[in-house]
């Protein structure tokens, strides 16, 4: 009868396997962790035998993960990962100070980052990093201090404050709105007229979307019907302003996003401020556990707020609603 062995397997091979399974080469894995090609085969071998079960098949020019492997991996690449940025909080906390946000692709790179010039050059002694990802990172992250979220009121996290709600508005590049004026391009006066030009759609199938679709806008407006000349697709919310400040259509702006480009005269807005429509949705500020105690969390936290109620009230949004503060 076999024994199941219950010993805890070593730190050292669980890191040469977790590198040979990335790059599927041992001697790439053995370059990166600075040991000898022999060195990470025998901690791979001695894992195998650790484990009972094979977790390479091995070709004379390639390296493939079996089953077994491929189930191992699971487990262990989260692990590590989670190791490595306790041990980077670690390490910061002893260096410099630093502060970890997590936040989605277009919120930073439309609203946040173009603001932070001013706040790095008034704290050189402090380091911000931002990670900018599509997935909602759950909120026990090691080294997370902060995350930015988008959501509906009621699926904000307990403690979330409200930065500012979400407005949608139609927004053109001044050089279209020239060639509109000269009648070089089809009008823009009435939601009707959009069937003439090409719309900036985002691609996109989550909850929210129903709210930023051109089809909600131009139901609100009272023309559901209208079809554009054309449809351009896009990912991302900082495609369709791109898609708009070069002229190829007309993008469905999160104002909250655009405020800066639309102070400038960057963007235009066609039909003013009857072309502003609602969602339920909000942006939110969510400071994780013991961080908020951290001087330089808060001084942060301080200036993203103060920037929020800047871009409320280019909104018109002049009163903040307090976000939730006990889970429902």
């Amino acid at each position: 009868m076999n024994t199941v062995r219950q010993r805890p397997l070593a730190l050292g091979s669980l890191r040469a396997f977790e590198a040979v399974a990335r790059r599927l080469s041992f001697s790439d894995a053995a370059e990166e962790l600075h040991l000898t090609q022999s060195a990470v085969s025998r901690q791979i071998k001695g894992l195998e035998d650790e484990l009972g079960a094979p977790l390479f098949t091995r070709g004379t020019r390639h390296v493939e993960l079996t089953g077994d492997g491929t189930a191992l991996l699971r487990v262990v690449a989260p692990w590590l990962d989670r190791l490595d940025a306790g041990v980077r909080q670690i390490r910061q906390a002893r260096g410099r100070r630093v502060v970890h946000l997590n936040t989605f692709p277009s919120f930073a790179s439309l609203w946040l980052l173009p603001q932070m010039e001013a706040f790095q050059r008034d704290n050189p002694d402090l380091d911000i990093r931002v990670s900018a990802t599509d997935r909602i990172v759950e909120l026990d992250e090691p080294d997370l201090d902060i995350a930015l979220r988008y959501c509906a009121p009621s699926d904000a996290p307990q403690g979330a404050r409200r930065l500012f709600g979400e407005v949608l508005t139609p927004v053109i590049s001044p050089r279209l709105a020239d060639r509109i004026q000269r009648g070089e391009a089809p009008p823009l006066r009435t939601a009707a007229d959009l069937a003439e030009h090409t719309l900036c759609e985002e691609d996109d199938h989550r909850p929210s979307s129903e709210f930023l679709s051109w089809r909600h806008w131009l139901t609100v407006q009272g023309a559901p019907r209208v079809q554009p000349r054309r449809w351009l697709y896009l990912n991302f919310t900082y495609q369709q302003v791109q898609a708009a400040l070069a002229g190829q259509g007309i993008a469905l702006a999160r104002v909250a996003m655009v405020t800066e480009a639309l102070a400038r005269g960057d963007l235009i807005e066609p039909f003013g401020a009857a072309g502003r429509v609602y969602s339920p949705f909000a942006y939110w500020l969510v400071t994780i556990g013991a961080s908020a105690t951290r001087e330089e969390v808060r001084k942060f936290c301080d200036w993203l707020e103060w920037r929020a109620t800047v871009t409320r009230e280019a909104m018109g949004e002049v009163a903040n609603v307090e976000g939730p503060t006990e889970a429902d």
